[in-house]
């Protein structure tokens, strides 16, 4: 039940009653008035905690917006630049909240503590002051009224009537505050309804616009959401491929280091302890030292693992001569003495091991440099991009797309090692491989034909997308613009060789199918992506950082299968400079000359039939003795050095002559343009150089010629003979 009305007729009566309602009138009122100082004073702790929530989250904000994630590599994918970039819009979204919360705060105390603490002086302070001059009016009245009481009749009439007339007076004002305390308790108890409530309803009323200012920014944030969602599953995706290969490569690296070695620009490098004098006898001083055999350059740098840091100057010398220490002449194993050209005296020095010495003692006495080549795991020599290698492929995409296009995990599951084996000495047997328009029949799985397909895929001598043009391709996928990636990308397919670039046409309109059925096989581009980039474009030497540009891999394959109809079926629109349009009137649209940089490689290596052999000498010496009475000809036209390209032998279709020696005398030449080596078998030169000796060699598309006493490649059609 509520409190029960105070009657303005009961302040004259002044009853029991009344005076009990009254007090359960000032009861609430005090209850009320302790109420909202709690309020106000858990209001000012919540503001004060607000505002050090605030200061946290912004601290917290700039501390993700300082932060900058280093990727390895020397670039980064789209979807590693979407989560690079998450930290600083997460920072934005942040910052952006707490700028409204701050609004809040301040509002809060506008529109919560002023007014509850204006209530309470004004409204609830005011009541108080009325009853304090209630109560002591209620004590002089009745002070009054008892000695009034008291008085004698015995007086005189005229002093009876004038205690009388102050006894009124006395009551009359003390009835006229009694009706104003009533009237100001009940106008408190009714204000507090609105007064009191209003506040509480404005300040819940900006934390309800705070919140729905986050609900605005979680929609605007909602896109980003998505898209870092994704690029992080993609991430993981790559991740969990990548640390597989990286963890393979360290087993192997574990079993054999000298397997994997990696392809140096040095002829040997590796630790080595130098002898050196010192005033207090000799010590042995550990130095990572380089040898460069053309030069003859030895680079000395002392430093010590250990500490991680360099122990003195790096000190270049020319070898002169090197010769091993005998066992009994030093108490110190796997030493050896060399002599410098600009250095006086003998610089002895010690391997770490045996093999180690034999190493350093080769290199240093002028032999070929010991690298170990990247060994693919499957058989070369054993798949070849002929009839038989496009039938297989025809075959095994055939059977995916009439039987299994809409299979799960399509190219992802793969297919018993066993079977898949098994099929594939089917399908390359050459009596069963002629029969063309023979399917593969039912009985075999579509994960064993999908397994069957990248399996001869990865048995090529060399990637589909060649070893040569593994860098160029991964440098197209870290360019910013996806434009550019195209463009790129599309010149650089059209400067693979014929089979190769026929053959990945097939692959790419098939995988076009594949991911336009993802929504039955779930295998998307990016998937298609990540099964393919490692099989088509695999690096030439085996490293962790080739396995950290696997993700550039797959967005390269992503490309392909997006532009498939763009890449091959329109002639890629770049500017030529001078020399691309010297060299096309010279080249036939099919054929187009080596760069400096890319270096061809021979792409079959099979063993010919000896009446095979003999029937293309027959046609290469042939085509050779028709041009031999003007040798600038065979510089100027490829083609007649060329078999029939539409010859019915598949064999003969991929075969390149070599040309020998003694057809063509050593003549000087001049470069028409300028080259610079990427190897050290080439030559490194400007436009208008003349070399000496120039002769073809044993590398299509290639002389070889001397400059400044050095002999080396040089590409045939940078070069016009005087």
């Amino acid at each position: 039940m509520g409190l029960p009305a105070l009657e303005f007729s009961d302040c004259c009566l002044d009853s029991p009653h009344f005076r009990e309602t009254l007090k359960s009138h000032e009861a609430e009122l005090d209850k009320t008035n302790k109420f909202i100082k709690e309020l106000i004073k858990d209001g000012k702790s919540l503001i004060t905690a607000l505002k050090n929530l605030s200061s946290a989250k912004r601290k917290f904000a700039d501390s993700l917006n300082e932060f900058k994630f280093q990727c390895i590599g020397d670039a980064e994918t789209d979807d590693e630049m979407c989560i690079a970039r998450s930290l600083q819009e997460f920072a934005t979204v942040l910052r952006n909240l707490e700028d409204e919360r701050i609004r809040m705060i301040e509002n809060a105390s506008e529109v919560l503590i002023t007014p509850l603490e204006k209530f309470r002086k004004e409204q609830i302070g005011a009541a108080k002051e009325a009853k304090k001059k209630y109560d002591k009016e209620t004590e002089k009245y009745c002070g009054i009224l008892e000695k009034h009481l008291n008085l004698s009749s015995k007086k005189k009439e005229s002093q009876l009537q004038e205690a009388d007339s102050q006894v009124d007076l006395v009551r009359q004002h003390f009835y006229e505050v009694s009706l104003e305390y009533v009237f100001k308790v009940q106008e408190v108890q009714e204000r507090k309804m609105f007064e009191f409530v209003e506040p509480l309803l404005a300040f819940l009323q900006g934390l309800f616009t705070f919140y729905h200012h986050g609900y605005e920014l979680a929609k605007d944030f909602g896109d980003f959401k998505t898209q870092l969602t994704i690029s992080i599953q993609n991430t993981r995706n790559r991740f969990e491929g990548t640390r597989s290969e990286v963890e393979s490569l360290m087993k192997k690296m574990k079993e054999n280091p000298l397997e994997h070695k990696t392809i140096s620009p040095y002829t040997m490098e590796g630790y080595l302890y130098v002898q050196e004098k010192r005033h207090f006898g000799t010590s042995w001083v550990k130095h990572y030292c380089t040898y460069q055999r053309d030069s003859k350059q030895i680079t000395m740098v002392p430093f010590d693992q250990k500490s991680g840091g360099k122990g003195g100057e790096d000190e270049s010398v020319t070898l002169k001569s090197c010769t091993r220490r005998k066992t009994d002449s030093i108490e110190k194993r796997f030493c050896f003495d060399v002599e410098a050209v600009d250095r006086p005296g003998v610089i002895t020095m010690q391997a770490l091991s045996e093999e180690d010495r034999r190493l350093w003692m080769e290199a240093m006495d002028g032999r070929e440099p010991v690298y170990n080549s990247n060994k693919d795991s499957q058989n070369e020599g054993t798949a070849q991009l002929d009839s038989i290698g496009f039938s297989i492929i025809r075959k095994c995409i055939h059977a995916v797309e009439t039987r299994g296009i809409n299979e799960q995990g399509l190219y992802r599951i793969v297919g018993v090692n066993s079977r898949v084996q098994k099929l594939l000495s089917v399908l390359m047997d050459p009596k069963t491989a002629s029969e063309t328009e023979t399917d593969i029949c039912a009985e075999w799985e579509i994960k064993t034909i999908t397994s069957a397909l990248k399996t001869y895929l990865r048995m090529l001598p060399g990637p589909l997308m060649m070893y040569q043009f593994q860098r160029s391709f991964i440098k197209a996928a870290k360019l910013e613009n996806q434009e550019s990636r195209v463009s790129e990308i599309h010149s650089l397919v059209h400067r693979l060789p014929e089979k190769n670039r026929q053959m990945l046409q097939l692959l790419m309109n098939h995988l076009a199918n594949v991911a336009n059925n993802h929504k039955q096989n779930l295998m998307t581009v990016a998937n298609l992506g990540v099964v393919f980039g490692p099989t088509l474009l695999r690096p030439q030497e085996e490293t962790v950082a080739a396995i950290m540009d696997i993700k550039f891999q797959n967005i390269v394959i992503e490309i392909l299968i997006e532009n498939h109809e763009k890449i091959f079926n329109t002639v890629p629109d770049m500017p030529l400079t001078n020399a691309q349009l010297h060299l096309s009137r010279k080249k036939s649209s099919d054929s187009k000359p080596p760069s400096c940089s890319e270096r061809p490689l021979t792409l079959f290596h099979t063993v010919q039939s000896t009446e095979k052999q003999e029937q293309r000498n027959s046609i290469i010496n042939s085509s050779l003795e028709s041009v031999s009475s003007n040798p600038n000809s065979i510089l100027n036209s490829s083609s007649s050095l060329q078999p029939n390209m539409n010859s019915s032998d598949p064999d003969l279709a991929v075969v390149k002559p070599t040309r020998p020696n003694s057809l063509t005398p050593f003549r000087k030449a001049k470069a028409l343009y300028a080259c610079k080596a990427e190897h050290d078998s080439e030559l490194s030169f400007t436009a208008g150089t003349v070399f000496d000796n120039v002769h073809p060699s044993q590398e299509p598309g290639w002389l070889e010629g001397t400059l400044n006493g050095k002999t080396g490649l040089i590409p045939e059609n940078y070069v016009e003979f005087l």
